[in-house]
């Protein structure tokens, strides 16, 4: 069950446009400059950018595998623990986040194609 770091760093490469950037204590992953998730090695955690419906609906539903981060904007983020979710849903968690801050091109150009 548990998902590897270099699954997920697998899974945003595959994502157009979207880079990390390291800092002492986390990566920050980001499409044309706008932030859609971190990585947290020493935690194995990733957070993700979620509307705050799915946030909220995540915790509630498995508050083992998922909690609150932080709101902003509109968006809920939510701390991942990869030793916890399957690799097909981490899939879709991170191509959620990066769907909701790629720019509309982008978006448009992969559709709905997961990031596999």
């Amino acid at each position: 069950m548990a998902v590897p770091i270099a699954d997920f760093l697998a899974i945003v490469d595959r994502l157009p446009e979207a880079g990390g950037t390291d800092s002492a204590n986390w990566t920050t992953f980001r499409v044309r400059g706008k932030t859609f998730g971190y990585l947290w090695p020493r935690t194995s955690t990733v957070g993700l950018k979620q509307t705050i419906a799915e946030q909220l609906a995540l915790v509630a539903e498995r508050p083992d595998v998922f909690e609150i981060q932080f709101t902003a904007g509109g968006f809920g983020w939510v701390v991942v623990y990869l030793d916890r979710i399957e690799l097909d849903e981490l899939v879709e968690l991170t191509f959620e986040a990066w769907r909701l801050t790629a720019p509309a091109d982008l978006v448009d150009q992969q559709g709905d194609r997961l990031p596999r």
